[in-house]
């Protein structure tokens, strides 16, 4: 799982059913300066991604994702999805290795 904050979200004009109760989110995954207090400003360009939320986290929040086959997981069925939202996080706590 990685961490990134939720930058925007994507809308769509038709969905898969199996995306029915859910949306997608533009999402800014963390670099190591942001787990030690950096700001999320200025993105870095070109890695942000869109990520599966059916928790409802909204602009701003830092989610906890997962990518690849598990991402696909949490569906009945096999779904076309790259990234998954898994938590919602309300805060963190990281002491670098000395």
């Amino acid at each position: 799982m990685r961490l990134g904050h939720v930058i925007g979200k994507v809308t769509l004009s038709k969905q898969d059913p199996a995306y029915l109760g859910g949306r997608f989110l533009l999402v800014q995954p963390f670099a190591q300066k942001q787990y030690r207090g950096a700001p999320m400003m200025p993105l870095a360009p070109g890695s942000s991604l869109v990520v599966y939320d059916n928790l409802g986290a909204g602009l701003g929040c830092v989610i906890g994702f997962t990518e690849g086959s598990e991402a696909s997981a949490p569906f009945q069925q096999p779904t076309p999805v790259d990234a998954f939202n898994a938590a919602i996080v309300d805060e963190f706590f990281y002491t670098p290795p000395k």
